[in-house]
């Protein structure tokens, strides 16, 4: 009879300190979330670089506008080869795609979504990421003496190509730090790095990331060289017809 109590006992602890550990990291993500789409709209331009292997750059300029955490438009303002080349998002599920050449919009199809966007190691899928906590639920949660670290599995039913992220945020100010990115088959596919943290108009944000596939070794970094938030961005202003135009 004792040891049955002793089994019943630790199985209650487990099941209410995995219950716990959930709720924290529902409240923990919530807060990041937060940070992350705290500003009503923003207005960035940054420098791009692509750097491969052995260290050759491409450098380009791009301009980004958003709107709480579902519009956003990417704008490339050089070199020439790219230039008026943009990038529409309205919701999750529609993307769209400006090509200066063909002088035409095209909806980007969620079975492209994992495609890499414009030479960069983002994907379609990346340049959509609205909240976390949409699609992703926090499965576990451990802490460092300045950090968390969240394993991320994707919800029933979201439309998501990775099977598991590894985000890390500042305790200090929920910031998000490092993201690292697995296949469905558990591989570690890709790695995205936040620093630069700085509080700009009250907001915390950083402005310097970069993201590399592990594979090819292949990185892209982006530097702010220029933000400003809530300038009062219209919803209007994003789109297909705005995407068209040249800065």
């Amino acid at each position: 009879m004792k040891t049955f109590k002793r089994h019943l006992f630790l199985l209650l602890f487990i099941f209410l300190a995995g219950n716990a550990l959930a709720q924290s990291g529902r409240v923990i993500l919530a807060r990041i979330d937060s940070v992350l789409n705290a500003p009503k709209d923003m207005v960035a331009t940054e420098n791009m670089m692509l750097i491969d292997k052995d260290g050759s750059q491409k450098v380009r300029k791009i301009k980004i506008y958003q709107k709480g955490s579902e519009k956003r438009l990417v704008r490339f303002l050089s070199p020439a080869d790219v230039r008026g080349v943009g990038f529409l998002r309205l919701t999750k599920d529609r993307l769209y795609l400006y090509l200066p050449a063909f002088r035409r919009v095209r909806r980007i199809a969620s079975s492209v979504k994992n495609e890499n966007f414009m030479g960069t190691d983002f994907t379609y899928e990346d340049m959509s990421q609205g909240e976390y906590g949409k699609d992703y639920a926090a499965k576990s949660v451990r802490a460092t003496a300045k950090q968390y670290i969240l394993k991320l599995v994707p919800r029933p039913g979201a439309d998501v190509s990775y099977g598991k992220l590894v985000l890390t945020a500042d305790k200090s100010n929920n910031v998000v730090r490092k993201v690292e990115y697995y296949s469905p088959a558990g591989t570690l596919q890709k790695i995205l790095k936040i620093d630069g943290v700085k509080k700009i108009d009250g907001y915390w944000f950083g402005t310097r990331m970069e993201m590399q596939t592990v594979k090819s070794g292949h990185r892209t970094r982006l530097e702010m060289s220029k933000i400003q938030f809530d300038r009062g961005l219209k919803a209007g202003f994003f789109s297909e017809r705005n995407l068209k135009r040249a800065e």
